[in-house]
């Protein structure tokens, strides 16, 4: 199973951080000594998935390297939120591209320092579902051809945000975005669109694939952690809900990444040279309504009279996944 080890425990602090804990066990966050790397005072919405899991991404990576880390960053939320200019809340180097060629900057950047005998300077590029899953595929794909050595990290909140929420290649089926209504026989995004990238950088057999979700942070690093032990390109897919774009609460953005997990929808696991090699299974089980109602994307399915028939192929689609799989432990499916 994927990193699972420990409890988050509050102490009543503004650190969820195990401070209870030994030190060695500790997250990144709960240490005196992390980077913050994305620091206090950016723009992000309050309870942005987003700039959760890019906090613990960069956190981790600085940690894994040294601190001889470079950031590349396709356009995006995160880029939009972070540097309004003449402002940065970035405590690292870091680029911004533009919104789809974020992975040729990022190889670009990791052949410069090669070339320059600083191969000990490590590379991450970053972007949105937009920027990864869309417009900047053809980049991404290129740079797992080439196995250029660099760690692109996928925050993947469904969707093009910080334009006015419309849909991505990302955006799942049902869901209400700008262009996609919630009118007519099939409201909201289509079946049998998009793509899961994972299983597609899977396919190019990179020595490295893993997903997460800002549910289980500790998860998070680890994998981020592990991705910088090994060389060559690799690949981190974080989900991250929207508070702003899904219409939900703010205070839900960790409640609804863990019920993406809990329900199937999302499935949490690691690969290696193409080989799945781990999957972090579902503890508690849970319908894909108890995570689809509190958002108002959804909001259409659950009127009067509502659309069971849809709910009913996304609880399909969930128990598929878990299939696939093996998500559940044996004997629970």
């Amino acid at each position: 199973m994927a990193f699972q080890q420990l409890k988050l425990y509050q102490t009543g602090t503004f650190v969820a951080g195990n401070r209870l804990l030994d030190p060695e066990q500790r997250t990144v966050q709960a240490r005196t000594g992390r980077s913050n790397s994305l620091t206090s005072g950016h723009r992000a919405c309050r309870g942005c998935g987003e700039a959760l899991g890019a906090r613990y991404v960069l956190d981790a990576a600085m940690r894994a390297t040294d601190g001889q880390l470079v950031a590349v960053n396709s356009t995006g939320c995160l880029e939009v939120f972070s540097t309004p200019y003449p402002e940065s809340s970035w405590q690292l180097p870091w680029l911004h591209s533009l919104f789809g060629n974020g992975p040729a900057v990022a190889s670009g950047v990791a052949a410069a320092l090669r070339a320059q005998g600083r191969d000990h300077i490590r590379v991450i590029g970053q972007a949105g579902d937009g920027g990864t899953v869309d417009i900047g595929f053809g980049a991404l794909s290129g740079m797992f051809e080439r196995n250029d050595d660099v760690l692109f990290v996928c925050y993947d909140n469904e969707g093009y945000m910080n334009t006015g929420v419309q849909r991505s290649g990302a955006t799942p089926p049902a869901a209400r975005t700008a262009n996609t209504k919630a009118l007519g026989p099939e409201p909201g995004n289509a079946f049998g669109q998009g793509k899961f990238v994972p299983l597609i950088a899977m396919a190019h057999e990179i020595p490295y694939v893993a997903t997460a979700t800002v549910a289980d942070l500790h998860d998070l690093e680890h994998k981020v952690e592990t991705a910088m032990r090994f060389r060559g390109a690799r690949y981190l897919h974080v989900f991250v809900p929207c508070p702003l774009g899904w219409g939900a609460a703010s205070e839900d953005t960790v409640k609804l990444a863990r019920l993406a997990k809990e329900s199937g929808l999302f499935p949490v696991l690691e690969a290696e040279h193409g080989e799945l090699t781990d999957v972090s299974p579902i503890r508690r089980q849970v319908p894909v309504e108890e995570y689809l109602r509190p958002q108002k994307r959804y909001a259409h399915l659950f009127g009067d009279p509502g659309r069971p028939d849809v709910v009913a192929r996304l609880q399909a689609r969930a128990d598929r996944t878990i299939a696939r799989f093996g998500l559940l432990p044996e004997g629970e499916d």
